[in-house]
């Protein structure tokens, strides 16, 4: 394989990778907000008890998935320093202002919230939840942007042999970049809402106690789904035609390309059926007591990752051979690296992402064994104080 195409398989590995773990925490920080609300509110233990349950298993997704992210940041200038020169201008402003978020704003506000229970007044500790999750969606917002302009280029000027930032706000009402930034937000609530429903029947299999603590989630988690997916449809089918005006040549590029947009769009669907068919049978709790449904909850949790997947190698694949589609061909960005150098930094990054996916999966898994807290922490008095 050539430098640019080993360049290209490392960096839909990482992207694929992170992506997974974005997709869970921006998921599950939609629906914390919602069960911590719900407690603030009510003062109800069951409802903060959900929110520490829940909330230990997006830490460590969070935790593991600022790694993956900090390797796909450092590969713009390790394999591709041809879009660093020729577009960095542009590119980089979004990339910047991510950056400045992800790590500085919502890690911030992530720290004081795990480190506030019990220490501070729950109206400032959910305060601190929300700017959590706006800072979550604001790092894909500018994430989303950077990528609208790699597929359709706006808001610039050539300034000899580079490209110049000209209208930011360009950048902002890119279409390749509005529909899709909805898209994936839709996408990750429903990976969250499928989580939170497979674990929860997961419980029920199992026959634990703590019938009501997961009642609730499994509430939640389909109802979540229910309401994300048709939303996620109609954004994902809202792109259409801005491909059809900006990149026409996308679906016909490759002829396997259109393999994984169908089984996104099959599972999408599939998922919208099933949790609308669910909602009925939560009424009377039907559901818990019929295995085979709960046995397909299970199951089911990969499916939203799997489809997001599919959709980015849609996106992504389809433009090529460009990598600023219509400017910058992917293998004029490349940098000039031998490409056994390449490869060796892809088997050792590919094995790292191996490994923290494995050890991801092996902490959450033995969260959700381990289950909620019996009791929830008790309160310092300086809470009733503040």
């Amino acid at each position: 394989m050539s430098a640019a195409d080993l360049a290209r398989l490392q960096f839909a590995l990482t992207t694929s990778f992170h992506f997974l773990f974005v997709l869970l925490t921006l998921g599950l920080v939609t629906l914390l907000v919602v069960m911590q609300t719900r407690f603030t509110i009510t003062g109800a233990p069951v409802h903060e008890r959900m929110t520490r349950f829940w909330g230990r298993i997006y830490v460590i997704n969070y935790a593991l998935g600022i790694v993956t992210g900090v390797v796909m940041e450092f590969q713009f200038g390790l394999n591709w320093s041809g879009l660093a020169t020729y577009a960095g201008d542009v590119f980089g402003a979004p990339l910047a202002l991510e950056t400045l978020i992800a790590f500085f704003l919502e890690s911030t506000f992530l720290g004081l919230w795990i480190f506030g229970w019990g220490r501070l007044h729950r109206w400032v500790h959910l305060a601190l939840l929300y700017l959590t999750a706006l800072t979550a969606f604001a790092s894909a917002f500018w994430i989303m942007a950077a990528n609208g302009f790699l597929q359709h280029p706006v808001g610039y000027r050539v300034d000899g042999n580079v490209l110049r930032l000209d209208d930011f706000g360009a950048l902002l009402t890119n279409p390749t970049f509005t529909s899709a930034f909805v898209h994936v937000v839709f996408a990750a609530i429903t990976a969250g809402g499928v989580f939170l429903t497979g674990v929860s029947a997961y419980h029920f299999i199992r026959r634990t106690p703590e019938t009501d603590f997961f009642r609730r989630s499994l509430r939640t988690g389909v109802v979540t789904t229910a309401l994300a997916t048709p939303v996620l449809i109609g954004a994902g089918f809202a792109q259409f035609p801005v491909i059809a005006a900006h990149q026409p040549g996308k679906t016909g590029a490759a002829p396997w390309i259109g393999a994984p947009l169908g089984f996104m769009i099959l599972i999408g669907m599939g998922l919208t059926v099933v949790s609308w068919l669910t909602l009925p049978l939560l009424l009377r709790d039907a559901v818990i007591r019929m295995r085979f449904p709960l046995y397909l909850m299970v199951f089911g949790i990969p499916f939203p990752f799997a489809a997001a997947i599919f959709g980015w190698m849609f996106r992504e694949v389809g433009r090529q051979p460009w990598l600023v589609y219509g400017l910058l061909r992917a293998e004029d960005a490349v940098s000039h690296v031998d490409a056994s150098q390449i490869l060796m930094s892809l088997v050792v990054f590919t094995s790292l992402f191996v490994v923290l996916a494995c050890v991801d999966w092996a902490l959450i898994a033995r969260a959700v064994r381990r289950g909620p807290d019996v009791e929830p922490a008790p309160v310092s008095p300086l809470v009733v104080t503040l």
